[in-house]
């Protein structure tokens, strides 16, 4: 039972301060913010997706595949703060600062490779992701690697939330671009073939 708890029980009327208390309202904070935040990000972002793809289809396997770039960076930042860096753990704002930035980077990549691979579907579903992924490839893999070191600038900071939300972002930056948009992307989308455009009319035009 917490001291608050106790005091409340007690019929006390105080306040419990300090760095523990400061440190508990924070991680209270962080998780509601997670809770209200993500689903709301992930609901908006299929809808922007639906929207410019017109598909309902090929935004539910890209923002799944935004997810698992960041819930991948996620687990390994957890690994290295604790096993290299000797970090106690992650400061209660990063899980949050870095899926906003990792949502963010990894739709915008999506959306420069998906766009092109919808305008070369006509062409036939596997030859267009094809065209997609050579024009766009280089761009993608280039930007993500420029952004991933001017996030890894974060690390040399004397701070420890910054220098683990510029690790979080850097590798799973890299994740994105090198994996996921390079390679998981376009073979699921290989894969799933013209029916990845459903419901709009370039399902029949792909086949």
């Amino acid at each position: 039972m917490t001291l608050r708890d106790r005091l409340a029980m007690a019929g006390e009327h105080a306040l419990v301060g300090g760095e523990t208390a400061t440190n508990v309202d924070l991680s209270a904070a962080a998780g509601h913010d997670r809770t209200l935040i993500i689903p709301i990000v992930l609901a908006v972002v299929l809808l922007m997706l639906a929207l410019l793809l017109r598909s309902l289809v090929a935004p539910l396997v890209l923002v799944a595949s935004v997810l698992l770039s960041y819930l991948a960076s996620l687990g390994v930042s957890a690994v290295v703060f604790r096993a290299i860096f000797g970090f106690p753990g992650f400061d209660a704002s990063v899980p949050i600062f870095g899926f906003v930035f990792l949502v963010a980077l990894g739709v915008d990549y999506n959306i420069f490779l998906m766009a092109r691979v919808r305008e070369e579907a006509s062409e036939g579903a596997v030859l267009g992701v094809q065209r997609g992924l050579a024009v766009t490839g280089s761009v993608i893999t280039s930007a993500g690697v420029v952004l991933a070191a001017t996030f890894a600038v974060l690390g040399v900071l004397p701070l420890i939330a910054l220098t683990e939300v510029g690790f979080l972002v850097a590798f799973g930056v890299l994740v994105d671009t090198v994996l996921v948009r390079s390679a998981l992307v376009p073979a699921l989308a290989m894969d799933i073939g013209p029916k990845l455009w459903w419901p709009s009319s370039l399902v029949a035009r792909s086949t």
